[in-house]
This record gives C-alpha cells, structure tokens and sequence, in this order.
C-alpha cells in the first residue's frame, strides 16, 4: 500500500492512510483529522471493521435518510463529506481544538490481516493504538475513545487492560457480554450474527478492493488497494457466526471476549437505549454497574440507534464529558448526576430526568401474578382454579393483562419473570414481551434502534439454560450461568426465572400492561414495516430473530408447551414501578 498523504480540506489537516505498525508487524492504517494549526491536541479515537471511507450516506443510506428527516439538526453547521457509520462528525469536533482518529481494524477496510472481530488480538491492537497516538506530536498525551455498536463495544475489553494514555471513555449502545447479549440471547443463538457479518464487514473486508465501495473523497477503494480471490478472503477472516452457532455454552472462547470489568479505571460515561432490545441496552447497564471505575456516568434515552449520537443532545453531551476529562475545561460536567433518564411516555416523548443511581433506590419491587384461569396480571395470589395452560410454540403464545389502570404508573428498570413450565419434548425456548396497551386496546410500540416498531422489554431463556448463580443473581436480574445444560423430561414442570432487559415507561390510566409468553419471536402485527433501502424486515424485533434449524430443530422446540400454576410457587412479573416524588 502507498503511504500516507496530508491535505488541508474544510479547515482542517486530513492526514490519509496514516500508518500505525503493530508488534507483530502489521501496520494498520487510519484517518486523521485535526487542526490546520500545529499542536498537541486531545485524541477522539475509533477502531473498527466498517471501512473508515465507505461514507455514511452510501453505505448506511436508509439509517442516513430516517436520520436526518427527523433530526435535520445533525446534517447542519457541516459538508457532511466525512460522515461514517457510528463515528463522530470530525467537521464537528475539530473546530473545538480536538484531533479525530479513525482507524481500520485488522484485517478490514484499508488495514492487512487476519479479521477475528472482537478478538483478544483485535484488543491488543485497540490497546497498542491508543498508546501511539498518545505519544504523538499532534496529540496532548489524552485519549478518549468515542462511537456507536461497534466502536463501543470494545471499549470495555480495551479499558480493562489500562493502557496509560486511555483518558475516558464514550460508551454510547455497546454490549458488554459477547455471550448473553451479541451471540446467544438466554441461550437461543440469535440470527443477528448471520445478518450483520456478511452485510456489514466481509463487504469491507481487507482485499475486497475493486469489488467494493470507492471513498467519495479520496476516490480510493475503501476496501484495501488490492484485489484478492474469493478463496484468499475466505481464508484471512474467521468464522465467527459458526463459532457461535457451535458453541452453545460459555466456554473460554466466549470469556476471551468478555472484559473483566474489574479493572476498568478510566473515567466513562455509559449511553444506553430504552428502545435496543436484541444488542444494546443490557451491556450499558451491567457495564456501568461492573465497571471498577470511580468516575462513571449512565445516560438513558431513546429513538433510533444512531440518532442521538448525533443530535445536539448527544453531541453536547459528548463534548461536555470529554471537555472535562481530555481538555480540564470547565463544562459542568462536574455537575452531571450519576445518572440521567429520558424517561419515555406513549407517543414517542421523553422527559429528562436526573437519578442518582441504578437500579433507582427508590422502586417498589412489585409482584403481577399470572392468573391461568381469566389471563389477567394481578397483585393478589390467583385462586388455584387453573392450574395448567398450554400453547403451540409456533403461534402467538398468551398473553395475560392487568385491569386497566387507575392511576399513573411508571415502569423503570430491570424485570424479571418467574414461571413454571413443562414441555412435551426435552427442551423450550421461552419468548417474553412486556407490552402495553392503551384503552382501545391498541398496543402502544416505540421507535428502537433497529425497528421503528418494538415492544416495551424483551426477554428469552431456553429452558435446559435455567440454570442461576446464586451469588451473582437478583430477584430482579437473574443470572444464568450457561455453562451447562439441563434437559427437561416431557411433561414435568421446572421452574425458571427469565430476564427481561432494563426497559422504561409511564403507563397513563385507562391503560393495560401485558406480558405475552410465546415459543417464537415477537411480532408487532405480523406485517413488514415498508422503510426505503431497509436492509432486513421490520416486524419489531429488526434483525434480533431466532429461527436458527440447527439451533431450533422442531422436533424439540416445535413441542407443545405449558404453564403450570401451584399456590406454592405461583409464577409472576417482577416490575420496577417507581413511586412519585
């Protein structure tokens, strides 16, 4: 490959395929964007597999289009000719004196190598990244790491290796458990693997060159100079959606991927989405609370995956918490609460509240019991009038209602379900929505971040995965071990706690509030959400599916199902309802 050039564009030195040489000798390479001026400036740094010239507006068109339609905000006070999927607008960031790095994973885009995304090598490298841009001669000495997904995710592995120069961190929709919340949701293999992979990173991988995309602005193929055979591709990447549909148990495949949060320092703001259900939520909750920093923050908001990163609440945010802890400027960040919620209410509003901790200190954990003879959810102990309900896993399972509501009530936290079930073969996959419904009996959806369509919360188990840690679970959190399976024998019931991920809303009286137990993923109204350039169905749960036959053979999971009910141990929804102040 040539080496790198350097050109003043748009008020700013733009330096191109700047080399950055492992210790194994691959030299990766990167973007760079700071002031024209010289200068030792703080570092706002990426590192990736999604081609850091594929444009935002060609490779990601419908999520550029949905984006700027409804915050037209973000497309203002720039060209917008250096937007990329997930990583700051450097059109943005440079003019406050910042230097914007944007580098290609191993083995993708314009960097050589083998591709193994979320690696220990792909953390070795991030690591060894961030020390030779903190000792360059543009940089202060600070880094932060800053973007979505992807570009979050791997900041929790990299931050737990402290490596010197690491400053802070932006953590915004990245899940922290490779496991239980990128590969196997409750046990189930999620089909999301097998979407995202082929679609968003073997089309950039290294090698692709002529075949793929070209950058609008340097006219270069963003996917390396050079173009490989098919079977040399094939043979410089890793399997990883195999692997995952292989390993049905945490084993050290899956740990070499999980941080140990313990040893996270550095200082972290943690942005999670109401509406992530299927990746993001959960890992910036449980993050937050793992993590050994001393000095870290949770936001809480809603809308699309990739709007509020953004939007001049995202982007303020942003630049407030990285002013303080990379510039020592006086932001006010030391005036932000621990905790900041866009508490979400039907009609898609939000109103921003502060907290000053997770989950809040105030809840009132309370108990909806599932009554098998009239469906409802009740507070009381239904009597023992119906003690078994059935449902083929392939239709649309039962859900169970409350009374409407007299009064308000705010749902914000972690759920948990408890049931018992039995099956007529050895295993189930349990399915859980909690829904809403307002008084036409319309259930009330929100935009998320894959699917303008998603319910209240999600939850998933498969039943020989029931197996708790004792010492790590909460009533509200139960923590599955999945470390080894537990068969059920036809026809005996088990009993088995489900987690619902960390989800928010306030129920106006005259409303419902549901939970359906089904066998299958949730579907909105079983129809497809018509979205221009959409690049898989949106039924509600976006690209989350579980419909695996290697995974899910119908012969186990296609069994007929039932919910058992004994005074003794009468299944319930845990909920966090959160008392007025």
């Amino acid at each position: 490959m040539s080496g790198s050039k350097s050109e003043i564009r748009d008020s700013m030195r733009v330096d191109w395929d700047v080399p950055i040489p492992m210790d194994d000798g691959v030299v990766l390479r990167a973007d760079l964007f700071r002031p024209v001026a010289d200068g030792g400036y703080p570092v706002i740094l990426s590192y990736g597999p999604y081609a850091k010239g594929l444009a935002f507006q060609e490779g990601y068109l419908s999520a550029w289009t949905r984006m700027i339609d409804s915050y037209p905000e973000v497309a203002e006070g720039s060209t917008n000719t250096y937007q990329s999927w997930e990583l700051v607008d450097p059109e943005k960031w440079v003019p406050d004196g910042y230097a914007c790095l944007r580098i290609d994973s191993r083995g993708a885009g314009r960097s050589p190598g083998y591709l193994d995304v979320w690696s220990p090598r792909e953390t070795d490298d991030l690591c060894q990244c961030i020390e030779w841009a903190g000792t360059q001669a543009w940089s202060n000495g600070k880094v932060g790491i800053n973007g979505i997904s992807y570009y979050a995710m791997n900041q929790w592995t990299v931050a737990a290796l402290q490596p010197p120069h690491l400053a802070a961190l932006c953590i915004w929709e990245g899940s922290s458990d490779y496991y239980r919340e990128l590969c196997r949701h409750g046990g189930i293999l999620s089909d999301f693997y097998f979407s995202w992979y082929p679609r968003q990173v073997e089309s950039v991988q290294h090698g692709v060159g002529e075949r793929g995309a070209k950058s609008r602005v340097t006219g270069e193929y963003v996917a390396g100079p050079v173009t490989l055979p098919e079977s040399e591709l094939e043979r410089s990447h890793a399997d990883n959606p195999g692997e995952a549909l292989s390993r049905p148990l945490i084993d050290d495949y899956y740990r070499a991927r999980i941080a140990d949060f313990s040893k996270i320092s550095a200082p972290l703001l943690s942005a999670a989405n109401w509406g992530g259900q299927g990746l993001h939520p959960r890992g910036n909750f449980e993050g937050y609370l793992r993590a050994g920093s001393q000095r870290k923050w949770l936001e809480v908001h809603g809308d699309t995956h990739f709007s509020h990163f953004y939007t001049n609440y995202g982007l303020g945010l942003q630049k407030r918490f990285f002013g303080h802890f990379l510039k020592g400027e006086d932001t006010g960040w030391d005036k932000q609460p621990k905790v900041q919620l866009n508490i979400r209410h039907p009609g898609e509003k939000f109103a921003v509240r502060d907290e000053n901790e997770w989950p809040l200190a105030r809840t009132q954990w309370t108990k909806f019991y599932l009554d098998l003879a009239t469906l409802a959810l009740t507070n009381e102990v239904p009597p023992e009038n119906a003690r078994r309900l059935a449902y083929d896993p392939a239709g649309d399972g039962i859900t169970f209602l409350t009374a409407p509501l007299h009064d308000t009530m705010e749902i914000t936290g972690p759920v948990a379900a408890k049931l018992l079930v039995s099956s007529a073969s050895v295993d189930a996959d349990l399915f859980l929505a909690l829904r809403v419904f307002d008084p036409a009996g319309k259930e009330v959806v929100f935009v998320g971040t894959n699917d303008p369509r998603t319910p209240v919360g999600l939850g998933w188990l498969r039943a020989s995965h029931r197996k708790t840690d004792p010492a790590r679970s909460l009533p509200y959190r139960p923590w599955h071990t999945h470390d080894e399976e537990w068969p059920l024998t036809p026809g005996v019931p088990v009993e088995v706690d489900v987690e619902i991920w960390p989800t928010c809303i306030v129920v106006p009286p005259g409303y419902r509030i549901g939970l359906t137990v089904r066998g299958r993923d949730y579907e909105y109204d079983g129809t497809d959400l018509a979205l221009p350039h959409a690049p898989y169905p949106m039924r509600g749960v976006g690209p989350f599916t579980h419909t695996h036959p290697e995974d899910r053979p119908p012969e186990v999971f296609g069994a007929i199902v039932t919910l058992h009910f004994s005074a003794a141990k009468a299944p319930y929804l845990l909920l966090p309802v959160i008392p007025a102040k």
